[in-house]
């Protein structure tokens, strides 16, 4: 039974019986699957307003409460990157946040604020004193507002080398200004996101999205000691000795405890390095927003701002050795970065600047929840909000230019198409036949080798249109085998053998199309997803285009399908819809050993054929 139904049919059957109660760790989840983000052009709030009224999204994800606002808002450059404050001023912008925040509940969404949680910027000293965050913490401390410091001195929140001199960059240069980066595992920082945590939601915020989620290769006092604990707990003194030379722990002093870093150059106690840092940090953002958030708003929406890249591991992904009970758990939904890996096409290669695998990977790890893909694409709008759709995400309108009337006009379609019909989308499940299996064992071992052999087996699984599942290979497996057809790892290169192939649903389409399937939750119907990659390039492929008017995409027809159908289920009608075309078209079928066969009318980018059962 679907895990949101069986809450709800559990939850009354307890009430009315009591015997039955909801784990507190299993709270209900709040579903969506329309998103919009925007870390700029939302200062026009009038234009920005107009665009959630017309789009309806159930969540915008806007406005900043984290370390952007009290390093940013009341400096010069109160208004640039990254944050594009609409006014100057601690009070001034919080209290124009709380403004839109209470402008935007009342256009039906939910507010998720940014949480920047370590980056700092600023200077602690110079010939007009401290700056930025400095300055803030120094002389802008309201203690009515925030509580009393934790600490005299702002430098006691740093991280720092193993010099004892503190971790500085200079990447962005804003005003000038140094960057600097806060502990993580610093009880003291604890102290000042919680209060941060607390003033974002006394101005309106639904939620909030963590970012700069990163530990940096500190070597303070309070990463030494939680260094020395963590290992303690996981290894007896003969193991440490064994594993890792170490002879007495109580007395060691580590001169690096490193995150990510090259696969190459990777060591079984540098793995453990970047595992404590994982770690360290989920333990950190439980603690203050999972714990401490959700005790002032009960229901308050917490996410993680991630990266994945092309399945980068090691030297990428804020999750790659955090153990599998831990990955995910408390957040209500995700956001996966794939950075420069699927920003443009390069079609005559056969490389359509997808995402598929990377949503059947966090779709299977995360039990369904809400997740979304931030692709760095500007112009392929169609393509990204529908690869997202088509696997159980949520679309995503990070770069939802609404100033620019050809994009505002395709997130309206889009968000519109995907409103109408909602019941297909909500909390629905993945349809798939077969299950690939993630080499998360591998990746904790540093063989990224395993990895190129899973995007190799996932890519020629999609090539063939098989539908499939990803799921890692470190968790439970119970049921499994009763649910899919055919379990593949990454040992069979092939993926399944032409006889296993025969078996299964036969999607006849381009290698430019993807295709996948999903379950409503009300509902007694298949609904086959099919997103067409095909268009005009730009004259340099690899370039991703000046915005929406490059996306060009080509329609694609004469695709047939001969869907396996379930044990006994009986074909009521077959349809087909897409954003591009008002009504649902009904399309002739034959029935027959067990499938149901059509050929799927001619779409641009986004189709769905509803197969109704009986």
């Amino acid at each position: 039974m679907k895990y949101r139904l069986a809450c709800l049919v559990l939850s009354l059957t307890g009430i009315l019986s009591g015997s039955v109660s909801l784990a507190a760790d299993e709270p209900s989840r709040f579903e969506f699957n329309r998103l919009i983000a925007h870390w700029d052009a939302y200062g026009d709030d009038k234009d920005y307003l107009s665009f959630v009224e017309e789009c309806r999204p159930q969540i915008a994800q806007v406005g900043f409460y984290g370390a952007h606002f009290w390093s940013l808002s009341h400096t010069d450059q109160y208004a640039g990157y990254p944050s594009h404050f609409p006014v100057q001023g601690l009070n001034e912008c919080g209290e124009w946040f709380k403004r839109f925040n209470g402008e935007i509940h009342q256009r039906d969404a939910k507010v998720v604020g940014h949480m920047n949680v370590k980056f700092l910027i600023g200077d602690i000293e110079g010939p007009d004193g401290p700056r930025g965050f400095f300055k803030f913490y120094n002389d802008l401390w309201d203690e009515t507002e925030l509580g009393p410091k934790p600490v005299a001195d702002p430098r006691d929140f740093l991280e720092r080398d193993a010099e004892g001199k503190f971790r500085r960059d200079a990447n962005y240069a804003i005003g000038g200004m140094g960057e600097y980066w806060a502990c993580l595992n610093n009880p003291h920082w604890k102290t000042i996101l919680k209060a941060w945590t607390k003033r974002g939601i006394e101005r309106g915020v639904d939620g909030y999205m963590i970012n700069y989620f990163y530990r940096g290769n500190c070597l303070c006092e309070h990463c030494q000691k939680g260094f020395h604990d963590y290992l303690a707990e996981r290894f007896s003194p003969d193991e440490l000795k064994q594993k890792f030379e170490i002879a007495d722990l109580d007395n060691h002093t580590f001169t690096e405890i490193v995150s990510w870093h090259d696969p190459a150059e990777s060591t079984p106690l540098r793995r453990e390095m970047l595992r404590f840092s994982q770690v360290s940090n989920k333990q950190t953002f439980d603690e203050v927003f999972v714990d401490y958030g959700k005790s002032i708003k009960p229901d308050l929406l917490v996410a993680q701002w991630n990266h994945l890249g092309d399945f980068n591991q090691i030297n990428g992904d804020e999750r790659c050795l955090i153990p599998g009970d831990l990955w995910g758990r408390g957040e209500d939904y995700l956001w996966y970065s794939t950075g420069g890996a699927a920003f443009y096409t390069d079609l005559k290669n056969k490389f359509l600047g997808d995402a598929t695998l990377q949503c059947r990977y966090i779709r299977g790890t995360f039990d369904d929840k809400p997740y979304t893909l931030g692709k760095y694409e500007h112009c392929r709008n169609r393509n990204a909000i529908s690869e997202l759709a088509a696997n159980g995400g949520a679309l995503m309108g990070f770069y939802a230019r609404f100033t620019d009337p050809i994009a505002r006009g395709v997130f309206n379609e889009y968000f519109g198409f995907l409103r109408k019909y909602d019941d297909l989308y909500n909390a629905n499940t993945s349809h798939a036949e077969v299950l690939l299996m993630y080499p998360r064992t591998a990746v904790h071992l540093a063989n990224t080798d395993a990895v190129d052999r899973f995007k190799a087996v996932g890519r020629k699984l999609l090539d063939d249109h098989i539908l499939f599942d990803v799921r890692p290979d470190d968790l439970p497996t119970e049921g499994l085998a009763e649910k899919y057809k055919y379990i593949v790892t990454i040992d069979n290169p092939d993926g399944l053998t032409a006889g296993e192939k025969a078996s299964l649903t036969q999607i006849e389409a381009p290698y430019t199309v993807r295709a996948s399937a999903s379950r409503p939750m009300n509902g007694n119907e298949i609904d086959v997803h099919l997103v067409n990659y095909n268009r005009e390039e730009p004259e340099d492929p690899k370039t991703s285009g000046t915005g929406t008017v490059d996306e060009k995409p080509i329609a694609v027809g004469g695709i047939t399908v001969s869907l396996v159908l379930p044990e006994g289920a009986k074909v009521k009608r077959v349809e087909m819809i897409t954003p591009e075309v008002a009504e649902a078209v009904s399309i002739d079928s034959t029935t027959a050993n067990g499938r149901v066969s059509f050929t799927v009318p001619e779409f641009l980018v986004y189709g769905v054929v509803r197969v109704g059962l009986e």
